[in-house]
């Protein structure tokens, strides 16, 4: 069967059961469903920092990091998190008027302060007009019960989603990038979040150095033994200005850059092994291209990257969660058990 074949009849088998033309829960429809509209992300900079960048876990930073890569340009943390909200707010509304916006707390690591600073910012931004919730991305090894107690206090009156970057399941790995946290690390904040509330999120780095195709695909079983409502992938990007780039001009052979038609193919088998109440919220990244060093994807966008896999998915009969399998550690599909 070609692309030019597929037809909408053949979106639908009887082996899975999600909804429109999707063989995978996808964040879209996801959101959707639970706010009845249309809703826009808006990215905030609270000019934190991380612990393995102010040295009290390490220097540097992971070293594929540049923030420059996604921060926007409204986004600054010279300005109060009113301020940005309201500047992402006056961008967003010209395209949609009638839409809410959540909070979307994205540079760095966004629970790495003092808790008495962070509740003032966290609350500032849910006062906002406009702001139906909080999307907060930080490190597993930067959380507190603290933190995740105020947070489930506000998940009473907000969205509330906490994502940790995982970025990767293997302590050899982690190491390499300088990350200065475990995968145990991982696992014990998700257990600390876990039934408080909130929509738990993971990030996940594919093709990072030294990872094989089977390791990769093994991240899919090892995720979908936590406790996530929602998973974000992206394919390593090497970004100017940051170690990797320096790495990848004096030891290239560290790096396995992936072709587009490699992910792709990647990306459906990773699916199909894949908790499948799982959402899945993105498979690549768009660095700005005066920033990407490599891969250089022709310009392929995200919708249009999202098609090749939905027409491969369609190809190769699969769809999330065909070779998923419950391990003893889990009671139900959907419920993780900590050993």
């Amino acid at each position: 069967m070609t692309n030019t074949d597929l037809k909408y009849s053949d979106l639908k088998c009887p082996e899975f059961k999600y909804s429109g033309t999707k063989r995978y829960n996808n964040y879209s429809t996801f959101i959707k469903s639970k706010f009845e509209q249309r809703v826009q992300k808006v990215s905030l900079d609270t000019g934190f920092t991380c612990p393995n960048r102010d040295g009290s876990k390490g220097v540097g930073g992971c070293t594929y990091c540049n923030n420059n890569s996604f921060n926007p340009y409204y986004c600054k943390p010279q300005k109060s998190i009113s301020t940005q909200l309201q500047e992402g707010i006056d961008f967003f509304s010209k395209k949609y008027k009638n839409q809410q916006y959540l909070a979307y707390f994205q540079a760095y690591t966004n629970t790495y302060s003092d808790f008495k600073l962070l509740k003032e910012l966290y609350n500032e931004a849910v006062s906002h007009p406009g702001i139906v919730g909080m999307v907060i991305g930080t490190r597993p090894d930067c959380i507190n019960e603290d933190i995740v107690n105020f947070l489930a206090e506000l998940s009473k009156d907000y969205y509330i989603s906490l994502e940790f970057g995982v970025e990767s399941t293997i302590n050899k790995t982690l190491d390499l990038i300088n990350r200065c946290h475990s995968y145990e690390e991982t696992i014990q904040a998700y257990k600390m979040a876990d039934g408080k509330g909130l929509d738990l999120g993971a990030h996940m780095i594919i093709g990072l150095p030294g990872e094989t195709r089977e390791d990769i695909l093994n991240h899919a079983t090892e995720l979908s033994k936590l406790p996530i409502k929602t998973l974000k992938l992206h394919q390593l990007q090497i970004i100017k200005n940051t170690m990797m780039a320096y790495q990848l001009k004096h030891t290239p052979e560290m790096f396995n850059l992936f072709e587009v038609d490699d992910y792709i193919d990647l990306m459906t088998d990773f699916i199909a092994l894949l908790r499948p109440d799982i959402i899945i919220e993105r498979f690549i990244s768009e660095s700005p291209k005066e920033l990407l060093i490599a891969p250089l994807w022709d310009g392929l966008k995200n919708f249009a990257m999202v098609d090749k896999i939905d027409k491969l998915l369609i190809e190769k009969h699969l769809w999330q969660g065909k070779y998923y399998q419950t391990h003893p550690e889990q009671s139900s599909s959907s419920e993780a058990v900590f050993s």
